[in-house]
Parts: C-alpha cells; sequence; structure tokens
C-alpha cells in the first residue's frame, strides 16, 4: 500500500517507478458472469449480478435440471451427470461453457472449484477473469503446512503441531507423541471439517489417520495430513478480510462460529460475543497481515483459534473464497460482499477504507440442514413436500437455492438454507432468530429446526458462552426426552376430524390433504382417533357437538374437554381447549400429520394398512444386520461372507453429502450375508450386512 502511494506521488511529478506484478491491476469490464457451483450460493451471486445489470449463466448436472438456480440465471448449460466428479468439478466443462456463452469472468462460489489453484491458474491463462484470489495465494493457504509458515513469517501467532513433507505412518505417529494426546489430523487441502480427526490416544491414532486420509482424497484429491495440538475447549472465531489489486486490504470485523457438529458449523454471530475493543483490533491487524503476507486479492476469510479462558488466539487457516456465513458481515456492515467481489476483480479499488466500515449491531445465521440432530448429526435426503419460510424483510434474510417439492440431494451438502437476522444488539437479534426459526416449517425430511430453537434459547448460549464443544457439554438440556402434553395431543386429533369434514366438504379429489382411514366410529357422533408419536400410541376420543366443536377424551371417557377448532388459510390450526386458545399450523400427507408451533415441529405417525411378505421380518433377524445410517453411496466393504466380526469392528463404509460413514458392528457376529456391492445408491435404514451369531 505504500509502495502504491509512493508511486502515485512520483507520477504525479512525472516519474515512473515499478510495481510489484502481484499488485498489478487492469480494468475490464463485467457483463457477463458464469457462476460455477449450484444451490444457494448460485442463487445469491445471480441476485447481487442482476441488481448491477451483470448477465449470468449457470451450469448443472442432470439431478439439477429443475433446480432454482437453473431457473434463476439468463442461460443455463448442462455439464454432466450427478456425481460432482463428473459435473460441478470438472474445469475443462465449465471452461468450455464460458466459451460458448462468452462470459468474460467466472465465479466460484464456495465448495466445488472456489479453492482450486489449477482452476484459477487456467482461467486466467485463457483470458477468464477468476472471481477470486490470485492462484499463488489460494496454493500457499490452501496447504495447511505451507500457510503456518507463511503466517509464522508474518508475525501471525500459530499453534504448535507437524506440518512436515515426511507422511510415513512412523513419522506421524512419532511426531503425535511428540505434540501430545489428544492430536487433530487435518487435511493439508481440508475445509468444511473435511478430512479431520481427533485421536484421544496412541491406540486410535492409525484408524482416525487412515480415516482422516481417506476422506481427504475423496473430497480433496490429496491423502497430506497435518498435525496440531488439539485446543480442548476453544472458541472459533474468524475474521472477514478484502484486498484489491492495488495492495490495499481491510478487515470487516470477526464472526464467531464455535457451535459446530462433526467440525462443521452450525449457527454464526458478528460480532464475537464478549471480545473487547482492543482484542477486535488485534484479530483484524493479525487477519489483514496474513491477507498482505500472501497478496491476497478478493474476500477471504483468516480463521483463529481463541482460548475461551484466556482470549489468546492462534492461526488455524484462511479460506481463500467467500464463507457461507459472509450474510452475517454483510447484515453488520451494511456491505454486499458480492459486490465487492464482482467490482475489485473487474479492476476496481476497495469501496471502503478501514476508518470508514463501522460495526453496526449484532446478527445470527441458521444453518438449516437435512439431518437427523438425536441421530448424530447424520445427513439426509428426500423430497421437500412442504416449506414455508419466515417473512422476508430489512433484518431478516432466507438464503436458499430450493423450494417446495423440490429434493435434497444424496450427491451434494444437505443444507437447505441459511436464516440471517439483525439486531440493534445480540439479545434483540437472539429473540429475532427464535422468532423466526418458528417460521421455518418443513415437512417430508428430518431437519435441524427444532435442534436450532433449542439452542437458541438455552441460556448459556444466550450468555454468550459459546466454544466448540458446547453441544457435547450441553448435550442432555438440548436433547430433552420429546414428550407432547394432552393439548398437544387434543390438537392433533381435532386437526384430523377437521382435515376429514374439509376434505368432505369440497371432495376429496379436489383437496390438499389426502386422508387415510385413522378414525373408528363407534356411532355416529363419536368416534376414536389412533395415533403414534415417537412409536408410541395414544387414543382421542371425541364427540361431535356442532360444526367444528368437541368434546373430547385421552383417558377412555373419565375426562372431557371442550374444544372449538377452526383451519384457516395456509393451513393453520386455531384451537380453543377448555378456553385457552392455540395456534399452529398444519401439514397433512395420509401418514403423517405435522404441527408447527413455538416449540418446532410436532410430527404424528397415522395408522397404516400393513400387508404381510414372506421375509418381512426375517430381515431385520434378531438386529443382526448392518444398516446405513442415512442415504448415500456405498464406497467399501471392508468383511466378507463367512467372517467373523468383533464388537465395533467397520464393515463398511458409506459415502454421503461429500463425507464418509464407517458402519461398524454392534455386537460379536459373523457375517452370512452381503446385501450390497460397492457404488450401491442406498437409502437410510437399508440393510448393507446381515450377520449370524457366534454362539
Amino acid at each position: 500500500m505504500v509502495l502504491w502511494k509512493v508511486a502515485r506521488l512520483y507520477k504525479t511529478f512525472g516519474c515512473s517507478i515499478t510495481v510489484p506484478h502481484r499488485f498489478s491491476s487492469t480494468k475490464r469490464r463485467i457483463d457477463k458472469l458464469l457462476i460455477a457451483n449450484r444451490g444457494e450460493i448460485a442463487c445469491r451471486v445471480i441476485r447481487t449480478a442482476r441488481r448491477l445489470g451483470v448477465k449470468t449463466v449457470s451450469v448443472y448436472s442432470s439431478a439439477d435440471k429443475n433446480a432454482m438456480h437453473v431457473q434463476m440465471a439468463d442461460e443455463a448449460f448442462l455439464i454432466g451427470p450427478p456425481s460432482s466428479q463428473e459435473s460441478y468439478l470438472r474445469a475443462d466443462k465449465i471452461l468450455d461453457v464460458v466459451k460458448k456463452s462468452q462470459c468474460q469472468a467466472v465465479h466460484p462460489g464456495y465448495g466445488f472449484l472456489s479453492e482450486n489453484a489449477e482452476f484459477a491458474d487456467q482461467c486466467r491463462e485463457q483470458g477468464i477473469i477468476f472471481v477470486g484470489p490470485p492462484a499463488s495465494a489460494i496454493r500457499d493457504m490452501g496447504i495447511k503446512s505451507t500457510s503456518k509458515k507463511i503466517m509464522k513469517e508474518a508475525n501471525v501467532p500459530i499453534i504448535e503441531g507437524y506440518h512436515g513433507d515426511d507422511q510415513s505412518n512412523e513419522t506421524l505417529k512419532r511426531e503425535a507423541a511428540r505434540i501430545g494426546y489428544p492430536i487433530m489430523i487435518k487435511a493439508v487441502r481440508g475445509g468444511g471439517g473435511k478430512g479431520m480427526r481427533i485421536a484421544q490416544s496412541e491406540s486410535d491414532f492409525m484408524e482416525a489417520l487412515e480415516s482422516a486420509r481417506s476422506e481427504a482424497q475423496k473430497s480433496f484429491g490429496d491423502s497430506v495430513v497435518l498435525l496440531e495440538r488439539f485446543i480442548g475447549e476453544p472458541r472459533h472465531v474468524e475474521v472477514q478480510v478484502f484486498a484489491d489489486s492495488y495492495g490495499d486490504a481491510v478487515h470487516l470485523f470477526e464472526r464467531d462460529c464455535s457451535v459446530q457438529r462433526r467440525h462443521q458449523k452450525i449457527i454464526e454471530e458478528a460480532p464475537a460475543p464478549g471480545l473487547s475493543a482492543e482484542l477486535r483490533s488485534e484479530l483484524g491487524a493479525a487477519a489483514v497481515r496474513a491477507a498482505k503476507a500472501v497478496g491476497y486479492v478478493g474476500a477471504g476469510t483468516v480463521e483463529f483459534i481463541l482460548d475461551r479462558h484466556s482470549h489468546s488466539f492462534h492461526f488455524m487457516e484462511m479460506n481463500t473464497r467467500l464463507q457461507v456465513e459472509h450474510p452475517v458481515t454483510e447484515m453488520i456492515t451494511g456491505t454486499d460482499l458480492v459486490e465487492w467481489q464482482i467490482k475489485i476483480a473487474s479492476g476496481e479499488r476497495l469501496p471502503l477504507t478501514q476508518s470508514d466500515i463501522r460495526l453496526n449491531g449484532h446478527a445470527f445465521e441458521s444453518r438449516i440442514y437435512a439431518e437427523d440432530p438425536a441421530g448424530g448429526f447424520l445427513p439426509g435426503a428426500g423430497p421437500l413436500k412442504h416449506l414455508t419460510t419466515p417473512q422476508v424483510s430489512d433484518d431478516v434474510r432466507v438464503e436458499t437455492g430450493v423450494r417446495q417439492g423440490d429434493e435434497v440431494s444424496v450427491h451434494y451438502d444437505p443444507m437447505i438454507a441459511k436464516l440471517v437476522v439483525w439486531g440493534k444488539d445480540r439479545d434483540e437479534a437472539l429473540m429475532k432468530m427464535k422468532s423466526n426459526l418458528v417460521h421455518y416449517n418443513i415437512a417430508g425430511l428430518e431437519t435441524n429446526v427444532n435442534f436450532l430453537i433449542s439452542l437458541c434459547k438455552h441460556k448459556e448460549f444466550a450468555a454468550g458462552n459459546v466454544h466448540t464443544n458446547f453441544i457435547r457439554d450441553y448435550h442432555d438440556s438440548l436433547f430433552p426426552q420429546e414428550k407432547i402434553d394432552d393439548e398437544q395431543k387434543i390438537q392433533a386429533a381435532v386437526a384430523l376430524s377437521l382435515l376429514e369434514s374439509e376434505a368432505g366438504d369440497i371432495g376429496e379429489s379436489n383437496s390438499p390433504f389426502v386422508l387415510e382411514s385413522n378414525f373408528r366410529v363407534n356411532h355416529f357422533h363419536q368416534r376414536t382417533v389412533k395415533l403414534f408419536f415417537k412409536d408410541k400410541e395414544f387414543n382421542a376420543m371425541l364427540k361431535m357437538l356442532g360444526r367444528n366443536k368437541y368434546s373430547v377424551s385421552l383417558d377412555d371417557g373419565e375426562t372431557w374437554h371442550s374444544v372449538e377448532g377452526e383451519i384457516g388459510t395456509g393451513g393453520s390450526l386455531k384451537c380453543s381447549i377448555n378456553g385457552f386458545v392455540t395456534n399452529a399450523k398444519l401439514y397433512h400427507d395420509g401418514k403423517t400429520l405435522a404441527l408447527f408451533n413455538d416449540d418446532g415441529k410436532l410430527e404424528f405417525k397415522l395408522p397404516q394398512t400393513k400387508f404381510s411378505t414372506d421375509d418381512g421380518d426375517s430381515v431385520l433377524g434378531f438386529g443382526n444386520v448392518a444398516l446405513a445410517p442415512m442415504p448415500g453411496i456405498l464406497d467399501k466393504i471392508l468383511v466378507k461372507i463367512g467372517d467373523s466380526v468383533k464388537k465395533g469392528e467397520p464393515v463398511a463404509v458409506l459415502i454421503a453429502m461429500k463425507m464418509e460413514f464407517i458402519v461398524r458392528a454392534h455386537k460379536d457376529l459373523k457375517v452370512s450375508d452381503i446385501l450390497h456391492k460397492v457404488g450401491d445408491n442406498v437409502q437410510k435404514d437399508t440393510v448393507l450386512v446381515q450377520f449370524e451369531t457366534t454362539e
């Protein structure tokens, strides 16, 4: 930056000076932009580009032919089958589309090719603007061992570890013992928690190492790892940086991303709670030093491990792209970082100086995923049969790439949307987040919305006492045993009766609700409704006293409740129970009934007609099976028919949503059958391996 000021001064007086190439800049207009990504981030980039008057081109796999980002763009091109290896990761196909569509620039989004130095090089070699940093910066920061060395030289604090080239098992095991357990194993090209494992002791080091290597190879094409001392109770704090091609760089304050599962972020906020102004300034300055040390250009994030007690911080890694959680930074700074990316890639200067960037208020982002929090946050897939979102406003954003009826694919990340809110302070922002999560209603597959509501209501989270072990430490209070009260049971029973009446009134063929035979009629004015909640059956007796008026008993006629119910527009249910009025939203498909209220989603199963088969029960045997814990692709089968396995031994490896999951034997068993082959696409709870007892 100083050198450029000197250069401008020399030019004023008719002199010249040579400026380093990495800070040279030529203004190039971007009229047409290709987005080399999919889903939410592709839609996000399209919206800003449209506002700037820039035409957009989408690429898509055959699985995404009806996706939102395909329909939003001015043009769209098919680039391959569902597998990202044959579509979104094919640089040659994407560059071919750039030429066909006559785009001047490529925006890589995040994930896929966004941090691929070779792709950035290919773009520049072909005269295409890569909306991102120089390939040299991607290489330096993408290889964690190299980045640690550069950061140390730039006086950015780093954490103790091993970043060497010798990747032999013996060397890594020796270095782990030197650093001390527990140890963190990380893919050198990793990100998003992929290729990352924790070895608690020497006894589980080799299994953790092999698992990290395998996942790293699949995700990044590189199995090299590094080792770091594992900090038990850290906070994950990252700083948004931006640099232009004239040598200037700024930070836009920090974000706290500490609350995570599977080493992946689940909720983020800006600014980080509980930091002093001095510490905030130190973090920002260290991040800017990091960016300048690699000649950075564009949007980047410098991630730090922050000791939750002492507030000492250490460099973790730099993400050389736009982050998933960038909207919280936009909300507290009043900026559009995608607009900044496009303008800086065009050769413009930074829109603001450091002193111009002001911190205003507080923002949260909740990542809404198709996953099962109570089942270990295992990812899911399937159709979004029902989807309604909160009302968007100046302080509420919904960032998504899906609509009702779309499918969360097993081939890609299971994130459905990001809900972002702003408030004048943390308390107000958190209150808005809780309120708006209640209005994010999804049915058809399991999501983490209920968990996010529980998290936002937690007193320790509300107090800002966040750290990366938050979910583990408060597991019991975050996952209370799900129970329903009598009012909720009555709501469900009355809702079914009202839906049946509505279907009868308008004609079943035209009804949005398809009703099965869920009622047992005792006589003309009384019926019994049977429902299941968490596999527990309950019955409600309903006496019909008039239109939408009932007397309801949950205990075979001993106690009766006076109930009035009404279904409004949009599937809303208003129910008065003994004078107490409740409100909920409804979804019903003949198999399930979902009530959405202030606690999130309550899902009831309806009795279904059962059909027997010759082997319907024999497949499950006496629990002697290994099941797929989620939809995915069977990557490895580690046993053969006739093998004896011990409890906890791996029997298969499943790949889902770009992550590797090991399926283990739950007790000592002998393999009697293998029901699928490597490469098969399997659904959740599919039997992979059949066992027989060894007794």
